[in-house]
């Protein structure tokens, strides 16, 4: 006991604490240092520049994603002698994408950042204040790091205030210690100074307060959605029907009901450890990396669509799938209750056992988890494993509930049934977007939807029984002999069916945007009826121009939108530029993705909205540069070498790739870029995914007022 008991305590510790020791052991990659520059009469420009190792970031001002981020801050210590100039401002090469294991687009600063602080002083001075900022790589964040600050001003006129004694250094690792924690002085009669200081140290504050939370509420939110999971896998045959003999084996078997219960126990815990250093091992064979290249390569979306076509046959009963058995006799001949480690090779057998049933949701579960970061599927399996084996510890230490437990019974064939048909769903948005990505036309729009509208009907009417599968056993009937539908099959039924309907005027045009990013684009639907719904290119409102490269190849890819308001889009860079040229509008660049979600979610929520379908119709150039148009080649004397990708680029998508990346510095979609007709950008940072319409609004507006000011 003792034995297995550390083995245990060591494998949870090792899994959980990797990560923090990690952290533990890396140096500050930052370096800080700060001047002033004096820009006329008593006017100066503290100057706080921050350097960055390789593969460090700091988070922007204004860094976006879930809110969670601690925020570069300054506190300035109050002092009479200068007065604060609006607000703290960064000037770099901002990056705005997606990171793992952080909710939305994120902007942040590798190499170096500059952050600017307008001050007027009325008298030589020392200006001291805190820095506090938060580092990342791509795998993990350091804790806040607070940095003091000494800027001594000497040509502002009048006697240095004594009283602040600090030597004027840029090693800010020379500065006194004291200084590094010194409060916020209440004196002074620079009121508007000590208001910005207080507010500043409030926002620190409360950035200190979120710093707890930060780095682990994507984690935390993955951790719920796999425990759901888990306790879901609970009710297929596989695992329920265990949970009586299981138990039942521990507690009769064992001397004591204290030893059954603590033999039940470390049953479960075998069971999470199986599960979650499945996690550890495939984040430290392939990476996160290299799981989200699952949601864009066409053969792996290819893969994965056989892949859940063949478990959800499966659950429907056609066959069995499982493991070999050799693998289940080799554990199950080492299982037994004399030693913890045959309590371990028991937990290994059910986990071998039920592959059949929990193999499609841990397929699943892992390629989500990988958006996680390097921790995600570590994460993820930790949380399914939890909710698999709850129920084995909860009647272990409750053994009376077991009594009380539904019998097993055709209803646990009823959920594999349900999770068949939810598979060959998912598995159509796998077929999907290898087909568009390809531009085979096998699953247009219309054709998904019809599928899934027919999916949909045969679950609800499936679940309210009026149809049998062979290997079902026969439902409950009421005391008249009549077969019955229980209040929950009822309810999900009614899901089922309304889903199904909510589908069917897709058939006709309707964009549903509920589901816009799991469907396929409205460019590739044709109406019943033989009317069709091409996206066809309407004359510009300015010149009569219309986009002629790539036109043909990309108009199925085109929202629903450009259809609805008359927008027109180009496809082509140099084209945009010349449209420009020609019609004085400022362009609106659009790096988007085929197989991109959130590009979907952008076109048809914020797009559609009327009062940006407006601005974007009559007062910009719109240009759709896919990033992952790859079957478009391009011609020979047109192909080079990118250093910003490090690859070749041949395709289409490539070169838009490159564009977005050495000029814009940016590599996510969707992201919007403003630019005058000379490619100079309007507003410096770009606008990533957000789901509200207002601020695309604000941000157009603010995008045409800075050409407006130029032209």
């Amino acid at each position: 006991m003792k034995k297995f008991f550390q083995i245990s305590i060591f494998a949870f510790l090792f899994i959980f604490a990797a990560i923090d020791l990690m952290g533990q052991i890396i140096a500050d990659p930052t370096t800080f240092t700060y001047q002033a520059k004096k820009i006329k009469d008593h006017e100066y420009k503290l100057i706080f520049h921050v350097t960055l190792k390789k593969d460090w970031h700091i988070w922007s001002l204004h860094p976006g994603g879930d809110g969670m981020q601690i925020t570069p801050s300054f506190v300035f210590d109050a002092n009479p002698n200068f007065k604060l100039k609006d607000s703290v401002t960064e000037h770099g090469k901002p990056i705005t994408g997606p990171m793992d294991g952080v909710d939305g687009n994120v902007t942040r600063f590798e190499n170096q950042v500059d952050f600017y602080q307008m001050v007027t002083v009325t008298n030589n001075t020392r200006i001291k204040g805190n820095f506090t900022f938060q580092v990342c790589d791509n795998s993990m964040c350091l804790p806040s790091k607070t940095k003091p600050f000494a800027i001594e001003i000497t040509d502002a006129g009048g006697k240095i205030d004594t009283n602040i004694v600090i030597a004027n250094t840029t090693n800010i690792d020379s500065v006194n210690k004291k200084d590094s924690t010194q409060k916020l002085a209440t004196g002074g009669t620079d009121s508007l100074n000590k208001k910005t200081a207080l507010n500043t140290a409030e926002k620190q504050n409360k950035n200190k307060d979120t710093q707890k939370d930060a780095p682990e509420k994507s984690l935390l939110m993955l951790f719920i959605i796999s425990f759901g999971l888990g306790i879901v896998a609970v009710f297929t045959p596989c695992i329920f029907s265990m949970i009586p003999i299981t138990v039942s084996f521990f507690t009769k078997r064992s001397k004591t009901r204290a030893e059954g219960i603590k033999n039940a126990l470390y049953y479960s815990s075998s069971i999470i450890i199986i599960f979650t250093v499945l996690g550890v091992v495939i984040s430290a064979i392939w990476g996160s990396a290299q799981l989200n290249t699952l949601a864009t390569d066409w053969r792996v979306n290819l893969f994965f669509f056989g892949l859940f076509v063949i478990f959800g046959i499966s659950f429907l009963g056609a066959f069995e799938i499982s493991l070999p058995s050799s693998w289940t006799n080799a554990t199950d001949s080492k299982a037994g209750v004399s030693s913890f480690g045959g309590i371990f090779f028991m937990a290994l057998t059910l986990v071998i056992v039920s592959f059949s049933c929990t193999g499609p949701i841990v397929g699943g579960l892992l390629v989500e988890a990988g958006k996680g970061g390097i921790a995600g599927p570590a994460i993820g399996m930790l949380g399914f494993s939890t909710g698999l084996a709850l129920p084995f510890a909860l009647f272990a230490i409750f053994p009376g509930l077991v009594n009380k437990l539904a019998q097993s019974g055709g209803w646990l064939n009823q959920v594999k049934v349900v999770l068949g048909f939810i598979e060959l769903m998912f598995a159509l948005k796998y077929l999907s977007n290898a087909d568009l990505a390809q531009g085979w036309r096998l699953l247009d729009r219309e054709i998904f939807l019809a599928i899934w509208i027919v999916l949909a009907i045969m679950l609800g009417v499936y679940l309210m029984g009026w149809y049998k599968l062979s290997h079902d056993d026969a439902t409950p009937k009421n005391i008249y002999g009549q077969e019955y539908v229980g209040i929950f099959k009822l309810f999900l039924a009614i899901t089922f069916f309304g889903f199904a309907v909510y589908l069917i005027p897709g058939l006709w045009g309707a964009p549903l945007n509920g589901v816009s990013a799991f469907v396929p684009p409205m460019g590739t639907f044709d109406a019943f009826g033989g009317g069709g719904s091409k996206n066809v290119q309407p004359s510009a409102a300015i010149g009569g121009d219309r986009p002629v490269k790539y036109v043909s190849e990309f108009e199925i890819y085109e929202p629903q939108v450009v259809k609805d308001f008359g927008l027109i889009t180009y496809y082509d860079y140099d084209e945009a530029i010349a449209a420009a040229k020609k019609q004085k509008k400022p362009i609106m660049l659009d790096f988007t993705g085929i197989n991109c979600a959130n590009c979907r979610k952008m076109e048809s929520h914020i797009w559609s909205n009327p009062e940006v379908a407006k601005l974007m119709k009559d007062e910009f150039i719109i240009v759709s540069l896919y990033c992952d148009m790859n079957r478009i080649i391009l011609p020979k004397e047109q192909q080079y070498f990118s250093k910003d990708l490090n690859q070749q680029v041949v395709t289409l998508g490539n070169k838009n790739a490159d564009l977005q990346a050495s000029k814009y510095n940016s590599n996510q979609q969707p992201i919007y870029f403003f630019v005058d007709e000379n490619g100079n950008k309007l507003v410096e940072e770009g606008y990533s995914y957000n789901p509200d319409a207002q601020k695309f609004v604000a941000h157009l507006q603010r995008a045409l007022a800075g050409y407006k000011k130029n032209h």
